[in-house]
């Protein structure tokens, strides 16, 4: 009897610790990974993955696959796989087409800021010749993006590993009011911004009562007189008057759920999706406060990073919060160094190509730049007589800049790039370039070597690009000067909530950000406050505001019609049966930053969403001021002269018989050339029949 209850006391154990503990597969390309290939006979590739504090590291995997050159000799070409800078593994390459390295991990693996950070680096060899294998294009081996990590979700870190700092990780969903109020709207988008700013995932929106049984991790935002009661009783702290609070809940579930496994089938791996019982977390962040001034004290705080990142407790009781920050010449953003980019000293040693890369946004600067130095600043062994140096800057993938390196080993070298050169999102490199002596060819490996200084190093902006009328190009680093203020119409708040975000988050996607707008609804600001501050209005297409707006490149309360300067043809036209978002950016009457969005369809939050995100991709022109874009991703992009309209017609100024001759006009001809040529033919058989009783 005892037998038995031991054997039953373990078996329950055991499923407890299965419940507890489940796998996720996360596959390099859900990640953003996509196939990353390695040129050259010594090169490396690194990945920075984000792991989730629910994660036991301890027993975790990490399978790559890759696949080298069929050009090389295997057995003379290596691989290695560094984890937090420590190597891991290392062996000869095999003959298979696509070879795997399975790793289990473990807690030192991670970073303190907890990444797992991966490196693959290989020595890759064709002729057994490295004279010969110099830069010999066929040098390969690109790691798959179907390599993924096994993690094991142990739940019971819930208690003790999750809390308000690093509780953003892994949610994906925002809860508002049905009825949203203006700091509602706030909160919801400083905290989509936060969201945003962990992943890339995409981020769902629901109000309170409409969020679905799957969705067991979210921010909720609103006062906490107006949180559904079942929610309020979750939280065990109540705030008083004057006082904001964050509050996570934690707790765990039990569901039934499909569960993925990945399989290898014939060296792929393939997706395999069972039905299963599992134990997962539920956990609500709450955004909230006492009254009003306490829920605007829990809003200031959740823009404020800082106060954000030191919060490791499951509550905060805010009584003061503020975002004050004074500018300096520093913090104006004309200059900034590769390490404030993202920049690292890499000691580069070899032969050959020896590459640095590096990223920059035009909104890293405090305004639109015209030009930009690019000065490289560093130190590299001095050649010796007969070798040949040279130093490369390439940008977006174009060789802007090449020197010869000398005996001095010193570098010190500059290109200024123009306003057609450079975009919105720019990928920099640096490249040390060496060719040594002829005949001494294996020596001289060991012999160079090359560091780029990215403290001294710098992107300078030296003149702003100023033009007559903005453009989306401008944006969004145009309302980095002054208070921007967001405008909102009334009825259409509760459908703004993700632009909000969206654009929150895309004032603040810089190196400094610092850009805290004001809001206001639309049928509150004094006309003369549109002067005053930059302003980004989210309005009905009939909102009055509208009017206010007499250098707006297009009425979006009239019907208009856009046309390709091209053809001629019609692209675009206002239409209320299509679910569509449209912008446009201007300078208002005191040379202010104005953006509007307004929203047509049934699918009203959609379209506000995709006209605040189609502005901030990387554009194909310098000078479009005006986007159309539906929810289905079609975008269009326009330049709207304000003194000469030649691709905008406004349809509503005609009167009904031009509306009924340019609908019907076709038509309307045809008819007239049928009855001229019926009338031709009944004259000319008149004219016959004369004729014949003439002769007759």
């Amino acid at each position: 009897m005892n037998k038995l209850l031991t054997v039953l006391a373990l078996v329950f154990l055991l499923s407890k610790a299965s419940l507890a503990q489940t796998q996720n597969i996360e596959t390099f390309k859900s990640l953003g990974h996509e196939d990353d290939a390695i040129y050259g006979m010594s090169g490396a590739s690194s990945f920075y993955i984000k792991i989730s504090p629910l994660t036991e590291m301890n027993g975790s995997k990490l399978v790559l696959y890759f696949e080298p050159s069929q050009a090389l000799i295997k057995e003379h070409s290596f691989i290695n796989i560094i984890l937090n800078d420590k190597p891991v593994y290392s062996a000869r390459l095999t003959k298979d087409s696509i070879q795997k390295v399975s790793i289990t991990l473990s807690s030192g693996d991670l970073s303190p800021d907890k990444f797992l950070k991966i490196q693959v680096k290989t020595l890759l060899t064709i002729t057994d010749d490295i004279c010969r294998d110099l830069d010999n294009p066929a040098m390969w081996l690109k790691v798959k993006d179907y390599s993924y990590l096994s993690l094991i979700n142990n739940y019971k870190n819930l208690i003790n590993n999750v809390n308000i700092s690093n509780c953003f990780d892994s949610k994906r969903a925002i809860v508002y009011p049905a009825e949203p109020t203006l700091d509602d709207l706030k909160a919801v988008a400083w905290a989509y911004s936060r969201l945003k700013k962990t992943s890339n995932k995409k981020i769902y929106m629901f109000e309170a009562g409409q969020v679905p049984d799957s969705i067991r991790n979210y921010v909720m935002v609103g006062n906490y007189s107006v949180l559904p009661e079942d929610k309020r009783f979750l939280i065990k702290v109540t705030p008083q008057a004057g006082e904001g609070l964050f509050y996570l809940d934690k707790s765990m579930s039990t569901i039934i759920d499909t569960v993925t496994h990945m399989v290898d089938e014939k060296g792929v791996m393939v997706a395999h999706r069972s039905v299963a019982q599992e134990t997962v977390p539920a956990e609500i962040l709450f955004i909230t406060g006492g009254d009003d001034h306490g829920y605007e004290k829990a809003i200031t705080a959740l823009g404020n990073i800082n106060i954000l990142n030191s919060t490791f407790g499951n509550y905060l009781l805010i009584n003061e919060a503020q975002n004050t920050f004074s500018k300096n010449v520093d913090e104006n953003r004309s200059k900034l160094s590769l390490k404030q980019v993202g920049g690292t000293s890499d000691f580069l040693s070899g032969i050959g190509s020896l590459k640095n890369a590096y990223t920059f946004k035009n909104s890293d600067f405090n305004f639109t730049p015209k030009e930009i130095e690019i000065r490289f600043i560093g130190n590299y062994s001095g050649l010796s007589p007969g070798d040949r140096g040279y130093f490369n800057i390439y940008l977006n993938g174009l060789l802007i800049s090449s020197e010869k390196l000398d005996a001095s080993g010193k570098l010190n070298t500059s290109v200024t790039i123009n306003r057609y050169q450079h975009h919105k999102y720019n990928t920099l490199e640096s490249e040390f370039r060496f060719f040594p002596t002829n005949g001494v060819c294996k020596n001289s490996f060991i012999n160079f070597f090359g560091e780029v200084d990215v403290d001294k190093s710098y992107l300078e902006s030296k003149n702003p690009f100023i033009t007559s009328d903005l453009s989306f190009y401008q944006y969004p680093e145009t309302f980095n000067t002054g208070t921007t203020r967001i405008v909102i119409s009334r009825n259409r708040a509760k459908y703004a909530a993700a632009a909000v975000g969206e654009i929150i988050y895309e004032l603040n996607n810089n190196i400094n950000s610092n850009n805290f707008p004001e809001f206001a609804y639309s049928d509150q600001i004094p006309a003369g406050d549109l002067k005053k501050y930059n302003i980004i209005a989210l309005l009905d297409k009939d909102d009055k505001l509208m009017k206010e707006f007499p250098d707006a490149p297009i009425k979006f309360d009239r019907n208009f019609r856009l046309y390709n300067t091209d053809n001629n043809k019609v692209v675009y036209s206002l239409s209320d049966t299509t679910s569509t978002g449209l912008a446009q950016i201007f300078y208002g009457r005191s040379n202010n930053a104005t953006l509007v969005l307004t929203a047509i369809g049934s699918r009203l939050s959609d379209a506000f969403l995709a006209a605040s995100k189609s502005i901030t991709e990387q554009l194909s022109t310098l000078s479009s001021n005006v986007c159309v874009t539906d929810v289905n991703s079609n975008k269009y992009l326009f330049n709207i002269n304000k003194t000469s309209h030649d691709n905008l017609e406004y349809t509503d100024t005609k009167s009904s018989l031009t509306h009924f001759w340019e609908t019907y006009n076709l038509y309307i001809l045809l008819g007239i050339l049928i009855l001229i040529l019926l009338s031709f033919l009944y004259v000319r058989s008149r004219v016959q029949r004369s004729q014949e009783l003439y002769n007759d």
